[in-house]
């Protein structure tokens, strides 16, 4: 079966035999479009696990643990990549296959909603690396352009936000984990995705982006704009480990990064969980 989504301006067909799970994830029915012709091609077939996890590894990449899923990433001797995900709890695995340059991924093994899900965002990474980036992140709109807030799991980056819509009129959420950083033109765009952690906000639109806060907790609220170096340390942290680890999608990141950095400020915002706090971010950004 085939079925068309729509991600970020991305044509995206999922096919083969398992297509049909990706509808049991909640967000990606806002994303779904009639027939397209497709940009990338996601293949989900379970029966091809074990081809796929008997090719020869060359090279550990990484091994991460988060939200329950265990993921290590291996280049194999032919050049390609593979990507397993095991859940915490046990079971079988998920296999995920790709080759440099290629527009296709193979997905094989487990349909576990979480590590379908999980698949699918570094399948998603991997076709559109050198063109798109999906950062941590959550982000607002607001007076029809967005802003993006970086910080680690826990700094507060949803409580900002939802500060932002109860005393910033206007404001709505447009993605709360993984929104779609891309290039349109000359203009830095960001774009929701059915990747949105907790919170369900999936919105297949874009906006215009007009900055990017990385937050950290203080007994004080206090925003500063960063310079050239500091500002790519603020985004690098945000970006998917699975592009990071590997020198040629790591170049390609960094080069979309850099058209996105050319034109977008960054701050710095030292900050209380409170009222002022939002406005203090809201009045920097927009520079009132």
């Amino acid at each position: 079966m085939d079925i068309h989504y729509n991600i970020a301006g991305f044509q995206i067909l999922i096919t083969d035999s398992e297509a049909t799970a990706v509808r049991r994830i909640p967000g990606f029915e806002s994303f779904e479009v009639g027939t397209r012709h497709p940009a990338f091609k996601i293949r989900l077939m379970s029966e091809a696990a074990a081809a796929i996890a008997s090719q020869t590894a060359s090279l550990l990449l990484y091994t991460l643990e988060t939200e329950e899923i265990i993921s290590r990433l291996e280049r194999l001797v032919d050049g390609s990549l593979r990507l397993t995900l095991t859940s915490t709890e046990g079971g079988e695995p998920l296999l995920l296959h790709h080759r440099s340059g290629s527009d296709e991924c193979l997905v094989a093994g487990s349909t576990k909603i979480h590590l379908l899900r999980f698949a699918l965002w570094t399948a998603f990474g991997l076709l559109t690396a050198g063109q798109a980036i999906a950062i941590h992140a959550s982000t607002i709109v607001c007076e029809d352009r967005a802003v993006a807030f970086l910080g680690e799991s826990g700094t507060g980056k949803s409580t900002h936000t939802r500060l932002w819509q109860q005393y910033i009129s206007g404001s709505t959420l447009l993605n709360d984990d993984s929104p779609i950083l891309r290039m349109n033109g000359s203009t830095p765009m960001i774009y929701g995705s059915p990747w949105s952690g907790k919170t369900p906000c999936y919105r297949a639109e874009g906006f215009p982006l007009v900055g990017i806060v990385r937050l950290r907790q203080a007994p004080h609220n206090a925003m500063r704009q960063l310079g050239a170096f500091e500002a790519i340390g603020a985004l690098l942290p945000s970006c998917p480990p699975a592009l990071m680890k590997e020198e040629e999608l790591s170049r390609r990141v960094c080069d979309t990064m850099s058209q996105v950095l050319a034109r977008v400020p960054v701050y710095h915002l030292e900050c209380l969980p409170d009222e002022a706090a939002a406005r203090l971010s809201y009045q920097t950004v927009w520079k009132r």
